[in-house]
């Protein structure tokens, strides 16, 4: 492939959020290389703080034995450092500076030939300024929320939504035995694949994702309707990002060092609270959170890592920069950085997964 001459140094890093196959892609990327393209493999700890700061350690095939299984990430991640926009520890946005000029430097005394960042739309983001800055990288999508443009599906996201169903699944029963309605918050931010696709194989009543408007009423409705029929529970499945009527989210958490402050979370309770003083139907809420995040990758999710770490070193042995390697049905494909790049891939109201979903008498609370 042309490996030993284009690329024989390589930098590593996960950026944003953890999730389940990160450590797959990690040893994917530096097997490949060490088998088929005689590299030596750098790992940056930390995300960009590590490439700011210059935290980084030598990865050999030891190191990346024995964690495909494993959840998290061997390196390290953070949401809070974008080189761009770079907040020291402790500090807010106003102290916010340009310290890119720093990662290129950290980068060429690393030796580095290519980087590839591991992570979701902000990494991604940032991956593509610091390729329009001269470091050459490769992306690897990466987020439970599954909402990059650019790829049908994004690694961890399968692995997400087994937690999503069984936590529904257990739901169930209780709700069934004590004759109640769950409310599952799921996470997503703005997006609302994974309570739409996590309700869908949890058998969800009602289903309130960010992209369709919903009606509380409605929603009532559906609850009421359902105990008439003699059917004396219900689920109800929220995306966090869902908006309350008045238009504003339902925010847990500011972090002020943050480029993102707004930590969404608590929806979840509001639709709980508003269900039984409309139906008089006793309702409780769980909210999923970071369980949703943890624990070690489903089989689909190691298979897709394996393949996309791959893929992005193919990529870049053949001179690959600026890209992200994406799924296209069956197949994985270079997609440009600037289509990717602060864009969000959110659910088209007339989707399939949506139809298929209200032809079996799931409500979205929009009727």
């Amino acid at each position: 492939m042309g490996a030993k001459n284009a690329v024989r140094r390589i930098g590593v890093l996960t950026g944003g959020g953890d999730c389940p196959g990160l450590n797959a892609v990690i040893r994917a990327v530096v097997k490949t290389g060490l088998l088929q393209g005689g590299v030596e493999a750098c790992g940056i700890l930390d995300g960009y703080e590590g490439l700011v700061n210059n935290k980084m350690t030598g990865l050999d095939y030891d190191d990346v034995s024995g964690i495909l299984t494993l959840g998290g990430t061997i390196l390290g991640t953070s949401n809070r450092a974008n080189p761009f926009r770079y907040i020291e520890p402790g500090g807010d946005r106003d102290d916010a500076r340009d310290v890119s000029d720093v990662c290129l430097e950290n980068f060429r005394k690393a030796g580095l030939d290519v980087l590839f960042c591991i992570g979701g739309d902000g990494t991604l983001s940032i991956a593509h300024q610091l390729a329009q800055n001269g470091i050459p990288v490769v992306g690897v999508p990466k987020t439970i929320d599954n909402d990059i443009c650019g790829t049908d599906v994004t690694f961890g996201f399968d692995s997400a939504l087994v937690v999503v169903t069984e936590a529904i699944d257990r739901l169930h029963t209780t709700a069934m035995a004590h004759h109640r309605v769950m409310v599952v918050e799921t996470m997503g931010r703005y997006s609302g694949w994974l309570a739409l696709v996590g309700g869908v194989a949890g058998g969800g009543d009602v289903i309130v994702i960010p992209e369709i408007p919903y009606r509380m009423e409605s929603v009532c409705q559906v609850v009421r309707e359902r105990s008439r029929l003699g059917k004396r529970f219900s689920i109800v499945v929220v995306s966090e990002g869902v908006q309350l009527p008045e238009g504003d989210y339902v925010v847990r958490e500011r972090v002020k060092e943050s480029h993102e402050q707004i930590r969404l979370g608590g929806i979840g309770v509001w639709f709980a609270s508003q269900i039984q003083e409309r139906t008089g139907i006793e309702s409780r809420a769980v909210v999923l959170g970071h369980v949703q995040r943890g624990g070690s990758p489903t089989p689909c999710d190691r298979v897709l890592a394996t393949r996309l770490g791959w893929a992005a070193f193919v990529e870049a042995a053949r001179g690959g920069s600026d890209v992200m390697v994406g799924v296209r049905g069956q197949d994985i494909v270079p997609v440009p950085l600037e289509e990717v790049a602060d864009r969000q891939r959110r659910v088209e109201a007339d989707c399939d997964f949506v139809q298929a979903a209200r032809a079996v008498g799931t409500s979205f609370g929009d009727e």
